[in-house]
């Protein structure tokens, strides 16, 4: 199998619609997808994607983004869409499912078989976000009483559809989950040994209305190829691969990025945004940001006098609220990442606090050290404490805003990256803004 240069990939896959399927079907089914995201019309990725061997084709549409598979539904033909839809697996048949509109759905359910139309519209039940909305049916499974050499065969007959046989889940009659056993396991053990005697439990396991983010968080943490998902009665009812986890946490730090520049929501493929779209994400925080920034004006005017008497104090403003603003997005974006991995939890509120005063003092009479000279310099000895002081104050307010805000949206029961850098810096710009004139008032007397 060969990969795909981006720089010959017009050339190689132009080629398709003249005949050269071989040539088409010798490269990766992800790279195929990527070329056709950025080309042509629906109608011509419908042509490349008819050039291609059924299975290959199935690969390709499932590396497609959602928006442009919905494209090429609305415009296949009937019968190629039921074979196209059989050849995929379970969880990217719901997902397309989920994704699509009343009308495209009633055309695409009917092209499936009724088995696959039943497995998809009870993937389909399950709340977004949960194990039940992102796991899979196609798993393999063994019957305890079967010997090493039996499963093999029944391995076989199960591989063909099955998302992974690397690791396979020992069922009892009412398809309760016993233990599981990994391929390696099974083909290295005698022929003649039972399941029973093999199998590892307990195992594992989730349930259908557990989080996809705590489903990530167990593969990762135990190191799993699939986590057995689990229904009510505790039968094992699907499972979530690793390759489907790393889909969910490229998702949660996409959303939580977007969030830590206040960006209202994920906006999907930015380069198909609209600009009415990147508007309505957008407005609602800045506007609301204005408006915050109202108190920061509110402070400069509240000591007029102080800065019409001594107009160098204008000098060091913008640098001493920016650095209680940078020093809080520091703090946020550590407190943030650590919330989502688990890392800390409510209860460590306290102990970390006493840190971050400590870690903030340390870092505020630092900047305070290298603020001073400039003091000096524009306005004498005078100005130099202010501003020292001042810079102290503000980067220690910043870093212990930024690092409790995320926890006070988490006990909220909100999520902790809304405590976004544009958010904090706001609220440091007017803290910052009154600490500095408050301290010079006192200072000079003022």
């Amino acid at each position: 199998m060969q990969t795909l240069d981006a720089s010959r990939a017009p050339a190689a896959l132009a080629a398709v619609s003249e005949g050269a399927r071989l040539q088409a079907n010798n490269l990766l089914a992800a790279d195929i997808a990527r070329y056709l995201e950025t080309v042509g019309t629906p109608h011509y990725r419908l042509e490349v994607l008819d050039g291609l061997e059924l299975r290959k084709r199935a690969q390709v549409f499932g590396y497609l983004p959602l928006e442009r598979q919905a494209e090429l539904v609305a415009i296949m033909p009937v019968p190629c869409l039921g074979q196209l839809l059989g050849a995929m697996s379970a969880d990217e048949r719901a997902d397309l499912v989920n994704h699509l509109d009343a009308l495209p759905r009633g055309r695409l359910l009917p092209a499936l078989a009724r088995a696959e139309r039943e497995d998809v519209l009870k993937l389909c039940s399950y709340d977004e976000g949960t194990a039940g909305a992102l796991m899979t049916s196609d798993y393999s499974w063994l019957p305890a009483q079967l010997t090493a050499a039996q499963a093999i065969d029944a391995l076989r007959a199960q591989a063909g559809d099955a998302e992974t046989i690397y690791q396979n889940y020992i069922l009892d009659e009412n398809r309760r989950l016993l233990g599981t056993l990994s391929l390696r396991q099974l083909i290295v053990a005698p022929a003649d040994q039972p399941l029973a005697a093999l199998m590892v439990s307990p195992v594992v396991h989730a349930h259908v209305d557990t989080p996809a983010e705590r489903i990530a968080r167990l593969i990762n943490d135990y190191d799993l190829l699939a986590l057995p998902i689990l229904d009510a009665q505790q039968r094992l009812v699907g499972i979530v691969t690793c390759d489907d986890a790393m889909d969910v946490v490229v998702s949660e730090a996409t959303e939580d990025f977007h969030k830590g520049a206040s960006i209202a929501q994920h906006i999907g493929n930015l380069k198909d945004a609209t600009v009415g779209l990147l508007y309505r994400k957008r407005v609602f925080w800045l506007v609301l940001l204005v408006f915050g920034n109202l108190f920061s004006g509110a402070g400069i005017a509240a000591f007029e006098d102080v800065i019409a008497a001594n107009i160098a104090l204008v000098f060091f403003l913008p640098l001493l609220v920016d650095s209680g603003g940078n020093a809080g997005a520091q703090s946020a974006t550590l407190m943030v990442r650590a919330l989502a991995t688990g890392e800390v939890v409510l209860r460590d509120w306290v102990r970390l606090l006493g840190r971050e005063c400590l870690v903030a003092l340390a870092l505020g009479c630092t900047m305070a050290v290298a603020v001073s000279t400039l003091g000096v310099l524009r306005g004498g000895w005078d100005i130099a404490l202010i501003v020292a002081s001042s810079m102290l104050i503000i980067v220690l307010f910043g870093s212990v805003i930024g690092m409790s805000l995320p926890f006070a949206f988490n006990r909220l029961r909100m999520d902790p990256a809304t405590a976004s850098g544009p958010l904090i810096t706001s609220i440091a710009d007017a803290a910052g803004v009154l600490v500095y004139f408050g301290i010079a008032s006192a200072v000079l007397n003022l």
